[in-house]
């Protein structure tokens, strides 16, 4: 988190985490989609041989708030490959939320407790402590087969403190929840160290309704609160 009163500009950093080829990329490619074209940065995406991507995405969306601060939410994903663990604690650094994206193929577990044990580690490495740093789990690939049933995430829920999504991010499912979750986990933490609602006027409600009022929410679980609006004012995709 970065707050910036001189400027009057709050920068509010979210990370992507996980395995290669779990649906890191895939998932900010579909908030990318639904966000106003307007509004949103540009999307920096390299791709490579071994994986979707070898450095991160970082796609800004921008608001301004009501008592005039400028709010920037910044997306990243970390490269899942193996050999690139020094690049996914660097991306890492200052994160204020994590999104944690897991294969809930169950012959994926050992890749994604691997890679939630290199979470950890690269967040003490980083000096964020993980007791403080929230993380939200997405289950994508929800459409393949051996997934873990529904009753089974619900058992990891029960489990964790964490937040528990399932998905199919390829279809968009599951996305919007997913941020909507990581938002709402950053923002709280946020202010319970610097106390947004009272120093910058910027309340809970208003930041979440700030960011998703820019978004095409149609067919999410997230439409009836914020009222889909079509991205970059065509249709929906």
């Amino acid at each position: 988190m970065q707050l910036n009163h001189a400027q009057r500009e709050l920068t509010v950093k979210i990370v992507y985490y996980g395995p290669g080829l779990s649906g890191k990329t895939t998932n900010l490619q579909m908030i990318h989609q639904r966000t106003l074209a307007d509004v949103r940065g540009r999307m920096l995406t390299v791709e490579t041989h071994d994986d979707r991507t070898l450095f991160f995405d970082l796609l800004p969306v921008f608001f301004n708030t009501q008592s005039g601060f400028k709010v920037k939410v910044k997306l990243f994903t970390v490269p899942g490959q193996v050999i690139h663990n020094a690049t996914r604690r660097v991306v890492l650094q200052g994160a204020d939320a994590v999104a944690f994206i897991a294969d809930s193929r169950r012959a994926a577990g050992q890749d994604n407790n691997s890679y939630w044990k290199n979470l950890l580690e690269n967040m003490r490495e980083n000096g964020l402590d993980p007791a403080q740093v929230p993380v939200v789990i997405q289950f994508n690939k929800r459409d393949l087969p051996d997934t873990k049933t529904d009753a089974e995430l619900e058992e990891s829920r029960q489990k964790g403190k964490e937040p528990v999504v399932g998905a199919v991010a390829i279809r968009g499912e599951g996305v919007l929840e997913t941020l909507y979750e990581v938002l709402k986990a950053a923002y709280r933490a946020i202010d319970g160290r610097v106390h947004l609602a009272k120093n910058i006027g910027l309340t809970e409600k208003e930041f979440l309704t700030q960011v998703f009022s820019l978004m095409d929410t149609k067919g999410t679980a997230l439409e009836a609160e914020f009222p889909a609006k079509p991205a970059g004012g065509g249709q929906a995709p």
